[in-house]
């Protein structure tokens, strides 16, 4: 078997080339593994199929003509007005989970699949897929002239060609009404205009990054939480404003992965505000591990002096000491007092002779060269010849 009658093979085995079962191919924003794949009569549970458009944008629909949907088909849905070309991206019984993290109540949102896409459906669909880079600059350059503050920051073309959704970026209030008149005259379809974030348009373009990965807004997030400098504070994150944006220019979404976590841990750390206090001094608190529950004072509130790192357990018990008015000798437990603390010696146990070992073999041996050359060579006579 060579190599073409191989990927044939793979192909014809993968159920339309696309995917197989539950895992399927990731070159879709936004993919759902679908763990109930293997199960018995999980396409038969519902008749909702999640379909896939452009980057981010998913809709749900009925499957009324009991087609057999497969991850990975390419499918002509009802739209307003006309049809649109989608890709279905989940079937069966997490589609309806899917539906309460949309948010999607209403039954008049959830409109029906037609058919399969033909050949006419998607020769209709790369020609208005084509139009849409000359689209969008055409209409930024509009906008530009009407004077609007507002950024087209992308445009999509329904299948059957006869609407555009224009997304863009205002931090204020826009008056397009305007803007949609000459839209219409000047591409001769149907306009929708949304408004979207600065979050949502860097999960619509792409990109990797600083931490090496794809987007998690473009890969698996689709709804976006608020992001305050408090959960930098939680975690003990340098307030660095180059730092902390993402490349939406907002705070990074994952700040807020892990601040539960801190927040938990915390609260078994000793407020900031308390002093120790020992027979020598006063000390301070300088900075704490949270996770680890390490915490390190200094006799000065404002530079690094003297610095202590005790655990937590051990600062509630000084704290407990200095309310009862008793004053330990120093932050550190005493069994770790009479431990002294001397140098390492990194050397004890070995032989430091070994090196000079070394150099008379060395020598040695060099003597014996030198002999075995001066018996071969022949002395040379300084006397004159006869």
């Amino acid at each position: 078997m060579d190599y073409k009658d191989m990927k044939f093979h793979i192909v014809r085995d993968t159920d339309r080339g696309l995917c197989h079962q539950g895992c399927g191919r990731q070159d879709k924003q936004l993919n759902t593994y679908d763990w109930l794949a293997d199960v018995p009569g999980n396409d038969e549970s519902t008749d909702l199929v999640e379909v896939q458009f452009k980057n981010t944008r998913k809709g749900y629909y009925h499957n009324v003509n009991n087609l057999d949907l497969k991850k990975g088909d390419i499918v002509a849905v009802e739209a307003s007005p006309g049809h649109d070309i989608g890709v279905v991206t989940l079937t069966g019984r997490l589609v309806k989970l899917q539906l309460k993290k949309a948010n999607i109540k209403s039954p008049d949102d959830i409109k029906r699949v037609y058919r399969l896409a033909k050949q006419v459906d998607m020769d209709k669909y790369r020609e208005a897929k084509s139009r849409e880079h000359g689209t969008m600059i055409q209409s930024r350059q509009i906008a530009k002239d009407l004077g609007l503050k507002m950024k087209i920051g992308d445009v999509e073309y329904q299948g059957d060609g006869n609407k555009a959704i224009f997304y863009y970026i205002a931090d204020e209030r826009v008056d397009f009404r305007q803007l949609i008149k000459d839209l219409a005259a000047t591409f001769h379809v149907r306009i929708e205009m949304k408004q979207i974030g600065a979050r949502q348009e860097a999960g619509r373009i792409g990109g990797t990054g600083p931490c090496g990965r794809e987007l998690c807004c473009a890969t698996w997030m689709k709804n976006f939480v608020s992001v305050s400098t408090s959960a930098a504070r939680f975690q003990d994150i340098s307030l660095n404003p180059q730092k902390l944006a993402g490349m939406c220019a907002k705070l990074k979404c994952c700040l807020n992965y892990e601040v539960d976590n801190y927040i938990e841990a915390s609260r078994r750390l000793p407020s900031k505000e308390i002093v120790l206090q020992t027979a020598d001094s006063d000390y301070y608190l300088f900075k704490s591990d949270i996770l680890a529950g390490l915490i390190t004072y200094s006799t000065d509130k404002g530079i690094p002096a003297n610095l202590e790192t005790i655990t937590a357990d051990r600062a509630r018990e000084i704290i407990a000491m200095n309310k009862r008015g008793e004053k330990p000798l120093s932050l550190q437990e005493e069994s770790q007092q009479q431990q002294p603390k001397g140098s390492v010696d990194l050397l004890e146990g070995a032989d430091i002779s070994r090196f000079d070992k070394a150099k008379k073999k060395k020598k040695k041996r060099r003597d014996d060269r030198s002999g075995a050359s001066s018996q071969r060579q022949p002395k040379q006579s300084n006397k004159p010849q006869s």
